[in-house]
């Protein structure tokens, strides 16, 4: 498995995209694979588009969808500055002046645009570790592949149940740890209802409280779509210490309101096919 992995990481990007362009063809005209729960999704999320609009909003993220993953085997075998001339940051300087200070920091993003390559430009483009919380794969060499390529340019990934530990080991230290935080938490995990694209919705908790537990600043990362294989990012502070009651609330709802908006301004972009509604809010 890793051997055709690795090859697929040398295969120009242009012969990539064309079957990439076969993989949504098919999983989208043909298996419709998970297109009932994404046009159900969008539908809720965007009443006020008609029929036609929704439709092409489902369409563009199967398509995205299918770009980003081809991209992703791209970028695993691209040199740091292919990548940075792919993925540019408009005010790296956020995350810099934090460093400089030794204050942690720490990232929050979504599926939306190529949150690969988004890793692998912000440990090209920045002189740091990033520690990045992710899954791991069911299966071991899957995982082991994605997570040498994924650290080719100096992240350091942590699986989902070792950080707490890894959090707590390397507390006294300036840290910079990047979290995907759309996923929706299991029932019986910690969360935070908000009103998100029309609909009740759940959250983590878990950045807030990371946010004052390690007084930490805290920016949500926006990636933007420029063009086919071109992205620009933009940095937000939502989050700064001193840190008050309520603080790691207050920046769960900036989050949620960040990542709307810029699901709304360019909805293909958000992965869809992630359900993340799964389930309703429990009446009081």
């Amino acid at each position: 498995m890793q051997f055709l992995l690795r090859a697929l990481t040398r295969v120009p990007l242009p012969l990539l995209y064309a079957f990439g362009a076969l993989m949504y063809f098919v999983a989208f005209r043909v298996m419709r694979w998970r297109r009932d729960r994404a046009e159900h999704d969008v539908d809720n999320a965007f009443p006020e588009k008609t029929r036609a609009e929704r439709a092409a909003i489902v369409r563009g993220s199967y398509r995205n969808l299918a770009d980003t993953l081809m991209e992703t085997f791209w970028g695993f075998g691209a040199s740091a500055e292919a990548i940075k001339k792919r993925v540019t940051f408009e005010n790296p300087e956020l995350v810099t002046a934090c460093v400089d200070a030794e204050r942690s920091v720490i990232l929050l993003t979504a599926h939306y645009g190529n949150w690969e390559w988004l890793s692998l430009a912000a440990g090209a483009h920045f002189a740091m570790t990033i520690d990045v919380v992710y899954q791991p794969q069911r299966v071991a060499a899957f995982d082991s592949f994605l997570r040498e390529a994924r650290a080719r340019f100096g992240s350091r990934f942590i699986p989902r149940k070792e950080f707490i530990f890894d959090l707590m080991s390397r507390a006294h230290k300036a840290r910079t740890y990047a979290l995907i935080a759309d996923q929706t938490p299991k029932k019986n995990d910690p969360k935070q209802w908000t009103d998100f694209l029309n609909q009740e919705t759940a959250f983590f908790t878990g950045a807030g409280k990371i946010a004052q537990f390690l007084d930490a600043t805290v920016l949500y990362v926006s990636m933007r779509r420029v063009r086919r294989g071109y992205y620009s990012v933009r940095l937000s502070e939502i989050g700064a210490p001193p840190y008050g009651l309520g603080a790691d609330k207050l920046i769960v709802e900036r989050y949620a309101r960040s990542l709307e908006q810029d699901i709304r301004e360019s909805p293909a972009d958000w992965l869809w096919l992630q359900k993340k509604w799964k389930y309703a809010k429990a009446k009081d």
